[in-house]
């Protein structure tokens, strides 16, 4: 039935003759199979090398199409339930299903579903049994990958306070590479918003024509407008997810063209702009939850006096109105969320990607030349005001809850080290963004995690750059549906928590991982390979509290990137798996010491499906991302 049901599948598309690369590429399209065009075309070549033509015949296509479908790790495991080695039965799918997928629920019905919705041959299905080709389908369906079903949907609890979530984040959003010289794009926040992200950086400028401007101060980045900007934020705001999204501005305007920012947030973005606490409650000892605030935008910035001030201020008033603020109310953190001005470091720009240059120190970031802030952009601050971080004691006894500190990545880390117990016990009450120090004139990005070990909410990051760090970034935000949100841990949301990164204590839920690395398929092939080759190997790495933090490596395959096996096992032992990511990196061992980036994938170890999963890998090449069929392995927990 196998033969029978491929021949009626392919034999249209022969009638004419023979076809060629062009045509068998086109065919596995239309079987909805994944390929690596480089494999195909190597596995087409060695084909028509057989026969001097650049054409092939059906089976010859049947031959292609099983090297890249008819896995030999597939039919192990298919062999080893199905009695003639042709058929698995609805029974013998169901033992599948507990013994190897750890479905222990799985019955009868969930065999059906699967058979009705994966098996390709009519009359194999209706007698409710499963071909080799269905077994295939339903092992490369996203029902086995390595993310969880359910972690792909939005399944938290969206009604706590938003202190409580971690929260996507970005830094210099308008930037599409380096913060010194590189460009300003709308493409900048289109990106991000597509990608979930609920915290974007504007900085704004006096532009001419009375038009604010935005771009990285005192460097020759290029410059968009304001207004643009936020139409395309308009435009995507909620594409990606129905959750409040946070415009963090760093005003450098004068009084008014602040005027004119308020007026283009009010007139642009209508009714998803929030200008008035929820409920008209003006007393706000609780900030509001994600879930309440669907759909709305928030102004973060500084703010005059209070809400109460607000609502009591007539429209005449807010439309003439300036004040001055105080010293402290404009002076900035320890260290300026700006690049070094562009006429500092002239000597250092030809090396601007030398992670060795030393650079003269960041300068403060300036004063609004006013010293001023306009009430009509003041009035938009509802529950996102900032406010400047003196310390832990001063938050506790002076800070509200709508009053939300940024604190550059060096005096972050600090902290951590020394404060890690006051640091965890600040991010249980207050909003807390941590932002890359201005010497990274590359754009380059700090490793995140340390700061979410303290229940930091926003850690923002350089999106335009990618790395582990923004690996790091990605993977942990696919959870909670990619929504942007994702709630804490109970002990980094608990006021009275014992918690440290350091000391877990007993807020330790030690987990036993096991990873069986199976096999590779269709790895990107070594840019030094001239056909279809690699020395793949795989780096398992661990990253969480510190004493988390692990990893290790596979066996290199050598001359095999279609379909390397490992078949190796790895064990870790996780304590606060709630805060653990997984990362999974293939390389390419072009010599002892020098290793080529292929693909990895990243996610939440509690986002770990089990049984035999795959995933599908991300490498970069130029400038496009690819996503590749991955590497299979077998994950119990």
């Amino acid at each position: 039935m196998s033969h029978t049901w491929f021949w009626s599948l392919i034999q249209n598309d022969f009638k004419t003759g023979n076809v060629d690369l062009e045509g068998c590429m086109r065919l596995l399209e239309k079987m909805q199979i994944p390929f690596d065009e480089s494999h195909v075309k190597h596995i087409f070549k060695k084909t028509t090398d057989k026969h001097s033509r650049q054409v092939i015949s059906m089976d010859d296509f049947k031959a292609i199409y099983k090297a890249i479908v008819h896995r030999p790790e597939f039919q192990d495991l298919f062999h080893a339930y199905s009695p003639d080695g042709k058929i698995l039965p609805a029974n013998q799918l169901i033992k599948f299903l507990v013994k190897e997928q750890f479905q222990t629920e799985a019955s009868e019905t969930t065999a059906l579903e699967i058979i009705s919705k994966y098996e390709p041959i009519d009359e194999v299905r209706k007698k409710t049994q499963m071909s080799f080709e269905g077994f295939v389908r339903y092992l490369n369906s996203e029902e086995c990958s390595i993310f969880k079903s359910r972690h792909k949907t939005i399944y938290q609890d969206m009604n706590h306070p938003l202190c409580d979530y971690f929260i996507s984040s970005s830094h210099n959003t308008y930037l599409i590479a380096d913060q010194l010289m590189g460009p300003s794009h709308l493409w900048g926040y289109t990106s991000a918003l597509l990608k979930g992200c609920r915290c974007l950086e504007i900085d704004c400028w006096d532009g001419p024509n009375n038009e604010p401007i935005v771009y990285h101060g005192h460097t020759l980045t290029t410059k968009i407008s304001f207004r643009s900007v936020i139409h395309v934020i308009d435009k995507y705001a909620f594409m990606s997810s129905a959750y409040p999204l946070v415009l963090s501005l760093e005003n450098h305007c004068s009084t008014k063209q602040q005027e004119v920012m308020a007026e283009c947030l009010k007139s642009i973005l209508g009714e998803k702009l929030l200008t008035w606490p929820l409920g008209g409650e003006v007393d706000m000892t609780r900030l509001p939850s994600p879930e309440a605030l669907k759909f709305k935008v928030l102004v973060k910035n500084k703010k005059l006096g209070t809400t109460v001030e607000d609502m009591l201020r007539t429209d005449d008033e807010t439309a003439a109105e300036t004040e001055a603020m105080s010293e402290s109310e404009v002076s900035e953190d320890e260290e300026s969320d700006e690049t070094i001005p562009i006429h500092q470091s002239k000597g250092h720009t030809k090396r601007r990607g030398d992670q060795g240059t030393s650079a003269p120190p960041p300068q403060k970031k300036s004063k609004m030349k006013t010293g001023a802030i306009a009430v009509a952009l003041s009035d938009l601050v509802i529950y996102t005001k900032s406010s400047k971080f003196v310390s832990f004691e001063h938050s506790r006894q002076n800070q509200k809850c709508y009053e939300n500190n940024s604190i550059g990545e060096s005096k972050a880390r600090k902290l951590v080290k020394n404060s890690a117990k006051e640091f965890v016990a600040h991010t249980t009450r207050f909003i807390t963004r941590i932002y890359p120090r201005g010497r990274r004139m590359t754009s380059s990005n700090y490793y995140p995690q340390e700061f979410w070990n303290v229940g930091c909410q926003m850690v923002a990051l350089n999106f335009q750059t990618p790395g582990p760090q923004m690996e790091l970034q990605d993977g942990k935000f696919l959870d909670n549906g990619g929504c942007g949100y994702l709630l804490k841990p109970e002990f980094l949301r608990d006021r009275n928590t014992t918690f440290t990164p350091q000391n877990v204590g007993g807020h330790s839920k030690p987990m036993s991982l096991s990873i069986r690395l199976i096999s590779g398929h269709q790895l990107p092939p070594s840019n030094l390979s001239k056909t279809n080759k690699a020395d793949p190997l795989v780096q398992i790495e661990i990253y969480g509290v510190p004493e988390d933090q692990a990893k290790k490596k596979s066996a290199v395959v050598k001359s095999n990137a279609l379909c390397p096996k490992w078949n190796e096992t790895f064990s870790f032992n996780i304590q606060v798996p709630e805060l653990a990511m997984i990362r999974f990196c293939v390389e390419d061992e072009v010599s002892v010491v020098n290793k080529e980036f292929l693909g990895q994938y990243t996610l939440p170890v509690m986002s770990l499906n089990t049984g035999n999963t795959f995933m599908g890998a991300t490498y970069n090449s130029s400038k496009k991302i690819y996503n590749i069929p991955g590497f299979y392995h077998y994950c119990s927990i």
